[in-house]
């Protein structure tokens, strides 16, 4: 990999969009060299709807990164979040081509790119593929087949899809803004990542990204994704819960969210709260029941922690998830979450705050970006620092991508 090579990874959310910067140092450690943050524009619950809203917004936030930087960025890691994103299990299989039955690369290659070949709707396309496992003459669970001896070779694949409309508007609002796009990860990959360790995965984990506009879901088993989804409900769904529950406008509901906002009633917490007017001699103080706000955002909150059990019992009835729910994005800084989330689920949680990057604060709402920095990371330092655009990769380069996913 080429020495100081800045990688960037630039989180396209509803509510934000936040860019961060790295460098891997002489020891091989990546150490952050800046961040950026800028309000978004033209998403809807994670989706790009308004290209060209979206690329002018990008563009205010690169070049507040630039700036502190003193150099510009030239491409970028990118995520791509909304519940048109999907998780298919798929399978294939292939006769071992040499006549030692010796398995080769190219054996490996041929089964997933046969496992890819299931249906989909012309609208919607294979983002990114997870071998689950490989099975060689029906003896399964095995990670890496290379120079095994068998005469049959199959596989399990889990495969990420998209909506392609959508997906073209993400990469038109990256491009318009004159970045390369180095790859596309889906959030909830980025953002475990960054916070989920290997032994959690091997346990049994699902981590919730709760962002502004969507709730990202993954689900880990035995050290290997095994489902994924995105609901549409976000914190930002709770302040305009807070807003019509308080009759209140947007900000002042954001305010009250930050300031007072609580997923459990405290004993001693039920007196009345007075908001100032927010230009003076403007209007009446906004007086309001603690109590009522707290119902109004445990509400919402136990909303997303009731879709994300319901999908669990639908992908995965027999989970037992020993490392529990790990929360993180935006939405996991309400205080409280985790003792409401014990409570809704029954299982341990904890917040997830990203790792693996020296320089950063405990942040959870950072989680995908750092995610993207150290996803890039790997797959620079897998293909050798030699970098080729996802947009004009082929299908080579997926399949070396697939197989970073065994490396521990």
């Amino acid at each position: 990999m080429a020495k100081n090579r800045i990688i960037c990874g630039l989180d396209i959310g509803t509510s934000e969009i936040k860019v961060l910067a790295a460098v891997k140092t002489d020891n091989r450690n990546l150490e952050v060299l800046g961040q950026a943050r800028y309000p978004s524009f033209g998403l809807r619950r994670g989706t790009v709807v308004k290209p060209e809203e979206v690329s002018k917004r990008i563009s205010e936030a690169m070049a507040q990164l630039s700036q502190e930087l003193g150099q510009k960025i030239e491409d970028v890691y990118i995520n791509i979040g909304g519940s048109h994103i999907f998780a298919t299990p798929s399978s294939g299989s292939i006769v071992v081509s040499r006549a030692d039955q010796r398995i080769s690369e190219e054996d490996k290659n041929r089964v997933i790119q046969t496992a890819q070949t299931f249906s989909l709707p012309s609208n919607k396309e294979i983002l990114n593929i997870f071998p689950r496992e490989f099975i060689v003459d029906d003896q399964g669970k095995i990670k890496d087949p290379l120079n095994m001896q068998g005469l049959r070779l199959e596989v399990k694949i889990l495969a990420l899809c998209a909506f392609s409309p959508f997906l073209k508007n993400l990469t038109a609002a990256v491009l318009e803004a004159g970045f390369q796009i180095s790859d596309i990860i889906p959030s909830a990959i980025a953002a475990a990542r960054a916070v989920l360790t290997p032994q959690q995965k091997e346990l049994g984990v699902c981590l919730l990204d709760i962002g502004a506009g969507t709730t990202d879901m993954a689900l880990y088993e035995e050290g290997d994704l095994a489902h994924l989804a995105v609901f549409p409900v976000g914190s930002e769904l709770i302040t305009h819960d807070i807003a019509i529950g308080l009759k209140t406008d947007i900000e002042t509901a954001e305010k009250i969210k930050k300031e007072f906002g609580s997923c459990v009633l405290k004993g001693g917490d039920k007196k009345e709260k007075i908001i100032p007017p927010q230009h003076p001699g403007n209007g009446e103080p906004l007086v309001f029941n603690h109590k009522m706000l707290v119902k109004i955002i445990e509400a919402r909150v136990s909303e997303i922690f009731s879709l994300a059990l319901q999908e669990l019992k639908r992908v995965s009835p027999k989970s037992i998830l020993p490392a529990g729910i790990v929360l993180t994005g935006g939405g996991a800084m309400l205080p409280k979450i985790v003792e409401f989330a014990k409570k809704e689920t029954k299982l341990p949680c904890r917040i997830g705050l990203p790792e693996g990057i020296a320089g950063l604060s405990g942040d959870p709402s950072i989680s995908a970006a750092v995610g993207l920095i150290l996803e890039g990371s790997d797959l620079e330092m897998d293909a050798g620092g030699i970098i080729i655009p996802v947009l004009n990769s082929g299908f080579a380069e997926k399949i070396k991508k697939a197989f970073k996913f065994f490396i521990p």
